[in-house]
Parts: C-alpha cells; structure tokens; sequence
C-alpha cells in the first residue's frame, strides 16, 4: 500500500476505456437547462404523459386521477409514494373546488408543487466535520456508477476549494483501483492505493495517517462493490467505520449509498437492504439521463426518508450535481411546447 500523488500528463483515450471512465461533453450549462435537457425521458414519461391525458379527458375527475396515478406508478414513483401524492391532490382540489375543472395548468403545477415539497423534506447538504478532515464512506454494488461518481464528487468539491484525499479501498477487484487512480488524475487529486486483495480497512488506515501528516479538508473512501446480500461485507463497511472513527472522533460524517435510477425499483431494493446494515445517511443517484425511471428520486426519498444529495445527469466530470428539488420538479415539468425558463441563468 502506497500514497500516491497526481502525475504528470493526462491518460490516454484507451486507459480511459478500458477503466470505464466516461468521456467528458461540451461546456457546463445552468442547473435548470442541463436538467431539462438530461430529464426529457422522464418528463415525457410522467408530465408529457399527464398532459396527454388531461388533453383526452378535458376535465379533471376520478377517471383521470386513476389515469395518473397508473402513469406515476409505471415511471418509478412507487405504489406507496403515487398514493400519497394522488391523495392530497384530491384534497386540493376538493379544497379549491377543481372538480371539473379544464385548468390543465393548475392540474401540473398542483402536481409540480407537491412533489416538490416531498422531496424537501430532510437535509440535503453534506455533514462536515466541526474540526480535521470531514470522511465520507461511499457504498453500494458494483455497476451503479460509484467509483465513477466519486471521481466527480472529488472534482466539484475541490472546485469549492476544499483539499481532496481519496482512498481506494475497494481492493477485491483490480479495475476498482484502477479506475479510482485515473479518476483522481482527472481530478487532480492525491489518492492511497492498495494492492488487490488486501485488507481494505489497512488501506484506510494509511489514509487516516496520510491525513495527520499532510491534513486535507475532505476524504473520500471507495468500498467494494459486492451484492448487499453477503454478510462479510456489511462487516468489512463496519469495520472500516471503526478504524475511521478511532482516528477521527465523530467520523464517518456521511454513509452516502450510490444507486442507479435507471433500475427503476430494483434501486428501492437495494437501498432498503443496505439501510438496514449500514446505516446510510444519504444518497447520491447516478444514470438519470436518459433514463424514463427517474420517479424514483421521489419512491428512494419518500419510502425511505433518506435525502438525495447529489444526482448524476451526464457524462461529464461535470455532471454530478447537488440535488435541487425546486430546479428538478420545473426541469420535470416544462413540457413540450412551455416557454423555456431558464431565462434568468443566461
């Protein structure tokens, strides 16, 4: 095991493949464009879709309100959480006697508002730590984008300023190490390796001591990436939270889990049985480019009660961003044919 530091040059396009590291696209847009842009197959699969609808039925009664609430289910959202949102939408409009009504605009706006002040609820922001390095264990199975949206979490923080550490310790699977090495040269930021195979909690440990010597503002952790259901990992994620926690008081700060939107409720699954032995904190959501599942967001945070930290909407170094409801629940709904309003941000 090893501490090493960025080197000089960039890799080649062919290490940048065969690690699995995606290509970086055009310049950085506003928060709100880049979500309307990233989100057009959700949008299409839920506000689009409740446009559609309300342009068939002309009116808003029971008859669409069952429509909708198959649309939300078949997008993600998740049998309990459409309940919920289909439910206080009767009571608005019992409350504001819409029954009956043609205002498709007050229909998607009403759905728009409640969704967001869902998806307000719980703390969004990262913890940091009142003294020394804020560490953050990042977890879930392999293929969800975890080592990849690390690189990027790296890359924003250290735009904010903040001294960077990462830490590979992932060691069951050589590509992990790999991967994560090229992704602090991408981000320009020193990195501890260990070699495949080794105890993943010593590789935290010569992070925790590089930290006493050479003190960074934040460090992140990469764990291995095997399917939640075998025990041993659970214990190894424990045990990397002791040896953390006897260096730094109060540390871990955050458990942030990584789940791929893009499998729709599987992601649900796989969030309820790490939460159950890992004690998350928080979650980041990668793939939601592209994808018609990104009413997800809202099932993972609801069903849950864990907030979304960061969403992953591209596949740029670029394109990991904190996770804005108000910004995501307009992106949602500007359907096709709206004014754009992103206005302001140009």
């Amino acid at each position: 095991m090893f501490w090493k530091k960025k080197q000089d040059g960039v890799q080649s396009v062919q290490e940048a493949q065969t690690a699995g590291v995606e290509k970086q696209d055009s310049a950085p847009k506003g928060l709100f464009a880049k979500l309307r842009d990233r989100l057009k197959a959700t949008r299409e699969s839920i506000a689009q879709k409740a446009l559609n609808l309300f342009r068939l039925r002309g009116r808003i009664d029971d008859e669409l309100l069952e429509e909708l609430e198959e649309i939300l289910i078949s997008a993600d959202v998740g049998v309990h959480t459409t309940t919920e949102l289909i439910e206080e939408l009767r009571e608005r409009i019992r409350r504001e006697k819409k029954r009956g009504s043609e205002d498709s605009k007050w229909l998607t706006d009403t759905l728009r508002s409640l969704m967001r002040e869902m998806l307000e609820q719980g703390d969004r922001t990262l913890k940091t730590a009142p003294e020394g390095p804020s560490i953050y264990l990042i977890i879930g199975v392999n293929g969800v984008g975890k080592t990849t949206a690390i690189g990027k979490l790296a890359h924003r923080l250290k735009g904010e300023g903040r001294k960077i550490l990462l830490t590979a310790a992932d060691t069951f699977r050589a590509a992990a190490i790999d991967q994560l090495d090229i992704w602090s040269k991408r981000a320009d930021v020193p990195i501890v390796l260990g070699k495949e195979g080794s105890d993943p909690s010593s590789v935290v440990f010569n992070a925790m001591e590089k930290a006493k010597i050479d003190p960074p503002d934040v460090i992140i952790i990469d764990t291995a990436g095997r399917l939640h259901t075998k025990s041993n990992l659970m214990q190894e994620l424990s045990k990397m939270s002791r040896v953390i926690g006897r260096e730094f008081e109060g540390a871990p700060h955050e458990i942030l889990l990584v789940l791929d939107a893009s499998t729709g409720q599987n992601a649900l699954s796989q969030a309820r049985q790490f939460l159950q032995s890992c004690g998350v904190t928080g979650l980041i959501l990668t793939k939601l480019d592209g994808t018609a599942r990104g009413g997800v967001v809202l099932a993972v945070h609801k069903e849950l009660n864990l907030p979304v930290k960061f969403i992953g909407v591209g596949e740029s170094i670029e394109d990991l961003e904190p996770f804005d409801p108000d910004a995501f629940t307009k992106a949602l709904f500007q359907v096709e044919g709206e004014q754009d309003e992103d206005e302001d941000e140009k």
